[in-house]
């Protein structure tokens, strides 16, 4: 209709202006055809296609979808190493933009969501649904929240990736730049080198002191049985020597009143015997209430000693837990909206319930944000590889607020989880800071799960959250012997509203509210 118009209006001119006007007209409809191409060029991506860098691969680090050019692009220490064109989420069922990781791996997936549908080599990073696999790719988003891979490409990449790889979606083209400041963490050789003798040591210490305790907690037990059975005992001597009494009595009351030799010896008889069984009862009842308060006490120590093994153990497992976490990179997600610092290491342990691998998720504390009315943006920073230095680093920024350096200089990471953790920190390690809450898909089954609010997210909200689970332990331990030492729970599904920095003329989407930290059992 628009053309049609266009071209009456010119019909019109040319009539009106005549031969000049004509030529000057054509001029004018050619050049404005040229630059209307020539914009069009600028706005317009090109198209996104299959690469791969001309280099020997490392292992993926991160994964950057982006939602504006409909491509993915695979990181390794180096630099991009795979890239793909992609069908990210439809309008209505848009992917969200935010920061994931690989949570669990299917090489033959078939959707629970979408009648059944096929999305081989997934590699899931919401349990909510969203995931990146193998799909058909019609040139433009289309999908219901996933992305889309080519076939081929999403098999050749499935092997290559492992559970916590960093999936950053962005809604703009984004790429790691590297990045140096003085609050990211500088590991020490020393440390690291130690480490592994170290968590060997403090494991068999803790396999140690779990048998101590196990064997003091038994001889509690039967100390306690023991001790629980004494005022029965007692009450049941008493009774016999009561009885024992009673008898005695008896035959000193038939003695006396015995009227022949032949009662009188038959009585004295009677007597003898109920005066050794009384003698005896009382004899029992005396010992029995004298050896009663050493068992007592006797009790009460095993089960001193029981809570004090069970201290030790829980002591030797922290420490081994921790060292064997000093093994695994670190992942820290601090957040403007809660005004919070998280902790994330794979423990690699299965999750109790199925699907997926635990997270250890027992470090969350308050942390200072200078101006915290005013925006961070969203920046990933990753250790990308060992340097002199210690780690080189790079930086991803999703969402704008302040730039890298400057959002890193507003906040104070407290001492002491910079020295639990910045010691042994180690490449694929990360320090997260956005404006965002974690969303409520962050669970014990995940690395963080956080999404831009001033983004659509049709894709994520109009799916079901993950259903509240809970698994609980008695020890706070992860060997092989142990739980998870902890009690996972999440809050009240209700949707709430989140936007921590509502801006003018941005999209205002609800999320879940943010999942219950994990109780603080023995894991830091």
């Amino acid at each position: 209709m628009a053309d049609r118009l266009t071209a009456a209006q010119s019909t019109t001119a040319i009539r009106r202006w005549g031969s000049p006007g004509i030529v000057t007209l054509a001029a004018m409809i050619a050049l404005t055809a040229q630059t209307a191409g020539a914009a069009a060029k600028q706005v317009r991506p090109a198209a996104a296609v299959e690469a791969t860098a001309p280099r020997e691969a490392g292992e993926p680090i991160m994964a950057i979808v982006s939602i504006q050019s409909q491509r993915v692009t695979f990181y390794d220490a180096d630099g991009w190493i795979l890239r793909a064109p992609v069908s990210t989420g439809t309008t209505g069922r848009e992917t969200p933009a935010g920061v994931f990781a690989v949570i669990e791996k299917d090489k033959d997936h078939h959707s629970t969501m979408y009648d059944d549908a096929w999305m081989p080599n997934m590699q899931r990073i919401t349990w909510n649904g969203i995931a990146l696999h193998g799909g058909p790719l019609p040139g433009y988003a289309a999908s219901h929240g996933c992305v889309r891979m080519p076939y081929g490409f999403a098999e050749n990449l499935f092997e290559k990736t492992n559970i916590g790889m960093r999936v950053i979606i962005s809604p703009n083209d984004a790429a790691p730049v590297d990045f140096s400041h003085p609050a990211l963490f500088v590991p020490k050789k020393e440390a690291i080198a130690a480490a592994p003798a170290r968590a060997d040591k403090l494991s068999r210490e803790a396999e140690e002191a779990t048998r101590a305790a196990d064997e003091t907690k038994k001889a509690a037990a039967a100390a306690a049985r023991e001790a629980a059975a004494l005022p029965a005992t007692l009450r049941n001597l008493e009774r016999l020597k009561a009885r024992a009494d009673a008898e005695l009595a008896y035959a000193d009351k038939a003695l006396a009143t015995a009227k022949t030799d032949q009662a009188r010896t038959k009585a004295e008889e009677l007597k003898q015997k109920a005066a050794t069984k009384a003698a005896d009862a009382a004899t029992q009842f005396d010992a029995a209430k004298t050896d009663a308060q050493p068992k007592r006490d006797a009790a009460a120590a095993t089960k001193e000693a029981a809570k004090e093994a069970a201290t030790k153990k829980a002591d030797a497992v922290k420490a081994a837990t921790e060292a064997k976490l000093a093994l695994e990179p670190v992942s820290v997600y601090i957040s403007r909206a809660t005004q919070k610092l998280y902790v994330r290491r794979n423990t690699h342990k299965p999750a109790p319930d199925g699907g997926g691998e635990v997270f250890d998720t027992s470090i969350e504390v308050p942390v200072t944000i200078r101006n915290p009315d005013q925006p961070l943006g969203t920046h990933i920073f990753t250790a990308m590889a060992k340097n002199d230095a210690g780690l080189r680093w790079s930086v991803v920024t999703i969402d704008n607020g302040d730039d890298a350096k400057d959002a890193l200089d507003r906040i104070t990471i407290p001492q002491d989880v910079l020295d639990r953790i910045a010691p042994t920190a180690m490449p694929r390690s990360s320090i997260i800071i956005s404006d965002e809450p974690l969303s409520k898909e962050t669970n014990y089954r995940t690395e963080f799960v956080a999404v831009l609010s001033n983004q659509p997210q049709g894709g994520f909200i109009t799916r079901k959250p993950t259903a509240p689970m809970a698994v609980a332990s008695e020890d706070g331990g992860w060997g092989d012997n142990g739980g998870f030492g902890f009690f996972f729970q999440q809050r009240d599904p209700n949707l709430q509203p989140v936007n921590p920095r509502r801006r003018s003329g941005q999209y205002q989407y609800y999320q879940p509210m943010q999942p219950m930290q994990p109780m603080q059992r023995g894991w830091w």
